[in-house]
């Protein structure tokens, strides 16, 4: 491919809606175009790449056993009714009616779909296991679509499902999965890690995520320092502290006045106890009706630990209304003495308190020296906050960590939450019939450029392993209209394409400081100059657009020499 042929409309400057590295750079580059808010157009550089990752996650999706198919984009309402995600899937889901007045939708995901198909037509134990996939567009309407290909609204992904006659059967396949996803991410040259993730509205009872490791991350990833346990933040598990060996307080509670202190700040900074002295006394509404969180002062509530326990779909903080006819007393001033109208949960923290600080249930209040479980009734104490440095990891002695990471992968042991509820059952050996076990593995295949880009860049621009790189090689002549540079250029160029290495040929008439500035923003892995001193000797410059290294090459030896660096590539 010649480079004055393609449409490559590179930027010197950041554009000014874009957010994060891989959105500014990507439009830098020329390799996507802003249809509207989180719809982007693919330019020539940015589909490449988007193509090499759809075949390699295609070749190893084949290679797992796993069967390609093509499924719709558009879906009736009635098999999400079926499914009862209509109403819960909430806006995200495009929702429109057909010229017959039809309810439909733009699929985010196609659990339905693909149930429907399989009950159609799968009838006996011995049609199992069955994993199908595609690579499709998917579509989320997205409140606040931001950062690019990173969380648009359309994008690309890679989404299969598998169904099972037994649960070993759908565990072999899950672990099946977890390999293949492996071999993806590490041919695409990705630093990645697999953590524990909570299932969402997808459903199921586990589910892993794959991170791709990078510090402008939006993920939070939380790994112990001893062992190999690994979570993102929302499923993050804590161990519960030792009780503590400081002995119980054993004075009477004392109210103190806090005039418009409301704040874990100011009343810690006003009565100078420090933030973890304080009990944060929640109320939260759910569609069964409003309950009391109790978390440290110094820490963070983990909204999914609460629901997953309650079993509940909404969760919010109560309004003023509800908080004064629970508590008795204004926002801001909820303490648990007295608490008899909810169920109060606390986290094991709370436990570990000798003695607290508490709302007082009335304005401007507060209550000192209270004890857990002597001064108020706690109905179950449980993990119910954000992890964070320093935390005991659940499974060993370790001590947990906090790293970044974008989320590329996702895979689900979906159970019989989809089969039940569409009645995709089977007949096993015995005759009786039973609802098929399902699985569920996503991969955001075009969020894989992004992330490939946030993981490796530099202040010229990007760094793309070469498995992902729209182009391998660059050939750039350098020299003032030099027969001999253009000829031994078009020769090396030719060559290469010949021996299977895609490769572009910066034939523009433009000076080498432009040339080498717009290789190394769209991230061509290698460059190969042909230039007049190192031809002189019948070489060129074969140079790594990771390290910088440069190195001269025999011109007949320059398909072998950029071979070696691919193999190389990610040693070191």
């Amino acid at each position: 491919m010649r480079l004055s042929k393609l449409l490559v409309p590179t930027l010197k400057e950041d554009p000014s809606d874009a957010e994060v590295v891989s959105h500014k750079l990507m439009l830098r580059a020329g390799m996507i175009r802003k249809l509207t808010a989180g719809v982007y157009s693919y330019l020539a550089l940015g589909y490449r790449s988007l193509r090499k990752i759809e075949q390699i996650v295609r070749e190893e999706m084949d290679a797992s056993g796993a069967q390609e198919v093509f499924l719709p984009t558009v879906q009736p309402a009635e098999l999400w009714m079926e499914s009862g995600r209509w109403d819960l899937y909430g806006k995200e889901l495009l929702r429109f009616k057909d010229r017959h007045g039809r309810d439909c939708c733009l699929g985010p995901t196609h659990e339905e779909v693909i149930t429907d198909l399989v009950r159609r037509d799968v009838r006996s134990y011995r049609e199992l296991p069955l994993n199908l996939y595609q690579i499709q567009t998917k579509f989320r309407d997205e409140i606040r679509p931001r950062f690019g290909l990173m969380r648009g609204r359309e994008f690309m992904m890679k989404d299969g499902y598998s169904f099972h006659a037994h649960e070993a059967d759908a565990e072999e396949t899950y672990r099946a999965m977890w390999e293949a996803y492996s071999k993806i991410f590490t041919r695409c040259g990705l630093r990645f890690r697999a953590v524990e993730a909570d299932s969402g509205p997808i459903g199921g009872s586990f589910s892993h995520e794959f991170m791709v490791l990078a510090d402008t991350g939006e993920d939070t990833i939380v790994s112990c320092d001893t062992c190999d346990y690994a979570a993102n933040m929302e499923k993050a598990e804590i161990r519960a502290p030792d009780p503590t060996s400081i002995s119980a307080w054993d004075g009477p509670p004392r109210r103190a006045k806090t005039p418009g202190m409301s704040t874990i700040e100011q009343v810690s900074r006003f009565l100078k106890v420090e933030p973890w002295d304080l009990i944060k006394t929640l109320i939260l509404r759910t569609e069964k009706g409003p309950v009391a969180v109790l978390i440290r002062g110094d820490h963070e509530l983990n909204e999914i630990k609460v629901r997953n326990f309650l079993k509940v779909d909404e969760l919010e903080l109560a309004d003023q209304h509800i908080i004064e006819e629970i508590t008795g007393g204004p926002l801001g001033f909820s303490g648990p003495i007295g608490l008899e109208k909810v169920t109060l949960l606390a986290d094991h923290a709370i436990r570990a308190l000798p003695r607290a600080v508490v709302g007082g249930n009335e304005n401007d209040t507060h209550i000192l020296d209270v004890v857990p479980d002597r001064d108020f009734r706690v109905h179950h104490y449980l993990d119910l906050r954000l992890a964070g440095d320093g935390d005991r990891c659940p499974r060993c002695d370790g001590k947990l960590a906090l790293s970044k990471g974008i989320e590329v992968g996702h895979i689900f042991k979906l159970g019989v939450k989809y089969s039940e509820a569409m009645n995709a059952r089977f007949l096993d050996a015995e005759g009786a019939e039973r609802p098929m076990i399902m699985g569920c593995y996503g991969i955001g295949v075009s969020r894989m450029i992004a992330a490939a880009i946030e993981q490796s860049h530099d202040k010229e621009g990007i760094i793309f392993p070469p498995a992902v790189a729209p182009f391998t090689t660059i050939v750039t002549p350098v020299g003032a209209k030099d027969p001999g540079i253009d000829r031994t250029a078009e020769d090396v160029y030719q060559e290469l394409w010949n021996q299977g290495i895609d490769t572009l040929l910066d034939d523009r008439d433009e000076r080498p400081g432009v040339k080498f500035k717009d290789a190394d923003l769209i991230g061509i892995p290698f460059r190969i100059t042909v230039g007049k001193k190192a031809l002189a000797q019948g070489k060129v410059e074969l140079r790594s657009r990771k390290t910088g290294e440069t190195t001269l090459a025999p011109v007949r030896d320059v398909p072998h020499a950029v071979r070696e660096l691919i193999r190389t590539w990610g040693q070191g």
